[in-house]
């Protein structure tokens, strides 16, 4: 796995990437393991935009202080949960961080969940600045008039765009339409070209796993999560999911928790709502059995 950058003799970023629970940071861990025995000296960083905030240690399957004693770890828990997470202030801090560990003489390790965050390091990629009084126009319109309003107007002038984006990640919509205002044309909204450029010389690792295998073991760790305490990190994750750009809770977490009909279709699902109205153990663990008896019949 891999591209033409692998070929150049100066030092490389090995990027791992991958959905969500096939191991990308267990096998970040483990690349380091392996050139550590070979004589060379990797510092990971992090490119989950849930994993820059302070706290939400358990619902985002953050390593502990101690698991990332071993090696050098960069770009976590650099946020407070009351911050907005940047994509364009992350590429910035992260690719400073990267070019400090090649100076070191040492190999950086990129892994994460967060496609966009990646990308805007491994990529010759560029973001559009902020207009604070655009934006604040366009959320007072998301508010008097709602997100209907402005993602149809998104679908007009950037349909290719709009399809990429959730229509109800209110954030993201609002982003796109502000940058659409500022600089006059939708070129500038995160499409990458057909033959992306690199920043730097890239491996790039890709890791993949069976659908069904996937889905049981995000069911196992949404419910080792609770068990570990999960509602401590509850506070936490109603800001963060607020904030982070290119988060938004599944649509269907709008509506009143299903108390009497069918459960949500995951333990996923079911925990997201739970958070997010802050459920007592009890409706939690009461959804979570109607849903196991709901796959059973």
């Amino acid at each position: 796995m891999g591209n033409s950058a692998r070929r150049m003799t100066q030092p490389s970023i090995i990027a791992i990437v991958g959905a969500t629970g096939t191991g990308k940071t267990a096998l970040s861990l483990e690349v380091a393991r392996l050139l550590a025995a070979r004589g060379h000296h990797a510092e990971i960083v992090n490119a989950d935009a849930m994993q820059l905030y302070r706290g939400m240690n358990i619902g985002t399957a953050k390593l502990s202080e101690a698991e990332r004693a071993e090696f050098p770890h960069h770009m976590f828990d650099v946020l407070d949960v009351t911050a907005e997470a940047a994509v364009a202030d992350y590429q910035k801090q992260t690719r400073t961080v990267i070019e400090e560990i090649f100076s070191r003489g040492n190999i950086p390790v990129l892994g994460g969940g967060s496609g966009l965050y990646v990308s805007s390091v491994l990529f010759d990629f560029e973001f559009p600045g902020h207009d604070l009084a655009i934006r604040a126009r366009l959320e007072k319109e998301l508010e008097e008039r709602g997100i209907g309003v402005l993602y149809r107007r998104l679908m007009e002038k950037a349909p290719d765009a709009a399809a990429r984006i959730d229509q109800q990640n209110a954030r993201r919509v609002v982003r796109a339409l502000e940058v659409i205002e500022i600089t006059g044309d939708t070129a500038a909204l995160g499409t990458l070209p057909e033959e992306p450029v690199y920043w730097c010389p890239t491996q790039l690792w890709g890791v993949r796993e069976d659908r069904d295998v996937l889905t049981t073991r995000l069911d196992e760790r949404v419910l080792g999560m609770w068990r570990d305490g999960l509602l401590d990190d509850s506070a936490l994750a109603r800001v963060v999911a607020a904030s982070a750009e290119g988060y938004a809770f599944p649509t269907n977490l709008d509506r009143d928790p299903p108390l009497g009909g069918l459960a949500p279709a995951s333990p996923q699902a079911v925990t997201l709502q739970a958070l997010r109205e802050g459920w007592p153990a009890e409706q939690y663990q009461r959804q979570l059995d109607l849903m196991a008896e709901r796959r059973q019949s």
